[in-house]
């Protein structure tokens, strides 16, 4: 309902002014002629009702949707029966069922997420996963895992947290929801990604540690003319707020489709971020204009290390063509040029608007890619020096455990965070009549999401969710996270048949690409790297033709 009237700014105070408009009429009919008092007491009431929702902090659809809002919350409390019998049921929905919904909501709010009689999921479907379990379980002290990010070129080296806020920008958020990302991660110890919208004023109010992220755009860092400018770069880059450098290739969503923010959207605030002229059309090409080969592309990576004065930087990507993510890794083997950390995305990952065959048909799924990137640098010789990253609708512990056995060394989360912000999934992000507040620049509607109260719900969603993890880890008699393995990780891949994901996703033995320069060399590793790895070549992204 809420979604529909989104549509409609000036319907979403209807209630409230029908109410007090009531309230008017029948205290006149009732000192005119005595009657109409009950009326009178009820609209009284709901005008009561519709104050108090406009001066609260803690649900932003009351604040948008006073007295009206509440009929949602109605529904949320007889949901089980309503939805059992008449609506969806709770692992229906997409792209995130109401079940996952819950969860991070209860999370955020520091309430139970402990559920009554059994699991919802049909365990008989082909794809069920679950960890296996220890009959010694272990004991873990805390729960604030960390990762150590930066190689033998980086002089200012990060530990990062295990769970971390994924790229998004302002512009595609509000500047609201913003400051609450970044205060909750100041608060909880994690770091906020900024996406390639560059850091805005909202990302330094709270001083919350930022992942620096560097589009086609080089929005932050570009001169007139849109390409990249050292001298920018290094007045953002040496800030001490930021912590490391990602240089976006692709993303998940939409891996390959550049986007243009329209001039009448390019407000003086997002101008003054991304460095572009207020009022006129924001372009994000579909490539890079400083690289354009793979040795290149890590020659710009020493570049940013070396401007940065030495701070970690890595790329984000999501897998493509095989050869071209091949051609990288041959280019690390020949040059000697390391990232610190490569962040992989998975083609379900999200975003503020894509067309609908990117959203569905393009890009490689997180665990096929990531499991290609982490058996490529084993190959080399070169997974040791190299941090990995995961994200792609990662939202619970077990979402973590899963990428982690995979090959990933920590997480991160853009839809999950922003549920924890208030997000009800109205699919709207594209439209500006966000309900909640979050993916908007309209002030009003912005307005209603209170930033105190937001963060502190981020910080809950970061702490209980790596506590899940600790609890997770221990009912498998591990001791850390990087203790995961594939074995740990069944499938059902048939109604009678399940596998362990180290069986359905075999590892290639360490430095066994190192000298693979045969197809005959090739033939005990997986079918991807024989039928490509021999036409991926360092100084150019098209493979080479094969006799």
């Amino acid at each position: 309902m809420l979604e529909r009237l989104n549509h409609f700014y000036p319907v979403r105070f209807t209630a409230f002014f029908v109410a007090l408009a009531g309230l008017c009429v029948f205290l006149a009919i009732f000192v005119v002629s005595g009657t109409g008092g009950l009326w009178a007491l009820l609209f009284a009431f709901l005008t009561v009702v519709g104050i108090h929702d406009l001066q609260q902090t803690h649900h932003a659809i009351l604040r948008n949707y006073p007295i009206i809002g509440h009929i949602r919350f109605m529904l949320e409390t007889i949901r089980p029966e309503l939805r059992q019998y008449f609506l969806e049921s709770e692992t229906e929905a997409a792209p995130f069922s109401r079940a996952q919904r819950s969860l991070v909501y209860a999370r955020a709010k520091g309430q139970s997420d402990k559920r009554p009689f059994g699991t919802q999921l049909d365990i008989k479907t082909v794809g069920y996963e679950w960890l296996t379990h220890s009959i010694s379980p272990s004991h873990i002290e805390g729960s604030d895992f960390r990762v150590h990010i930066g190689g033998a070129s980086c002089q200012q080296p990060y530990d990062i947290s295990l769970f971390n806020v994924s790229a998004m920008s302002f512009g595609a958020l509000s500047a609201n929801a913003i400051m609450a990302l970044n205060q909750g991660a100041s608060m909880g110890g994690f770091a906020h990604d900024t996406g390639e919208g560059s850091i805005s004023r909202y990302h330094r109010v709270h001083g919350g540690d930022l992942i620096w992220e560097i589009g086609s755009g080089y929005f932050g860092c570009r001169d007139a003319n849109g390409h990249f400018s050292a001298e920018k770069f290094q007045e953002n880059a040496l800030s001490p707020q930021v912590k490391m450098i990602e240089i976006k290739l692709s993303q998940g969503a939409k891996p390959g489709h550049g986007g243009v923010l329209l001039g009448p959207k390019v407000t003086p605030e997002i101008a003054e971020a991304r460095g572009v002229a207020v009022g006129e059309d924001c372009v994000s090409p579909n490539s890079h204009s400083s690289f354009s080969t793979p040795i290149e592309l890590l020659q710009f990576v020493q570049k940013l290390r070396e401007l940065s004065q030495g701070k970690p930087v890595g790329f984000k990507l999501c897998i493509g063509h095989p050869w071209e993510w091949f051609g990288i890794a041959k280019a690390m083997q020949e040059t000697g040029i390391l990232p610190d950390f490569i962040v992989v995305d998975g083609s379900e990952g999200g975003t503020g608007a894509a067309p609908l065959e990117f959203s569905d048909n393009m890009g490689t799924p997180l665990q096929e890619g990531l499991r290609l990137v982490h058996n490529t640098l084993l190959g080399l010789d070169l997974r040791q020096h190299i941090r990995l990253g995961a994200s792609g609708k990662i939202v619970s512990a077990f979402d973590m455990v899963r990428v982690i056995a995979l090959g990933a060394d920590w997480c991160n989360s853009a839809r999950g965070f922003m549920f924890a912000l208030g997000c009800i999934q109205a699919q709207t992000c594209h439209t500006g009549n966000c309900p909640t507040g979050v993916t908007t620049q309209d002030p009003k509607r912005q307005v209603a999401l209170v930033v105190p109260d937001k963060a502190q719900r981020v910080r809950n969603f970061h702490r209980n969710t790596l506590e899940s993890l600790k609890e997770l880890l221990e009912a498998a008699g591990l001791h850390k996270p990087s203790e995961l393995s594939l074995r740990h990780v069944m499938r059902r891949i048939s109604h009678s048949e399940t596998r362990p994901l180290s069986v359905l996703y075999p590892t290639v033995p360490s430095g066994s690409l190192r000298h693979a320069n045969t197809s005959e060399a090739l033939q005990s590793l997986p079918l991807i790297f024989q039928d490509h790895w021999l036409s991926a070549t360092a100084s150019s992204f098209e493979p080479v033709t094969l006799h």
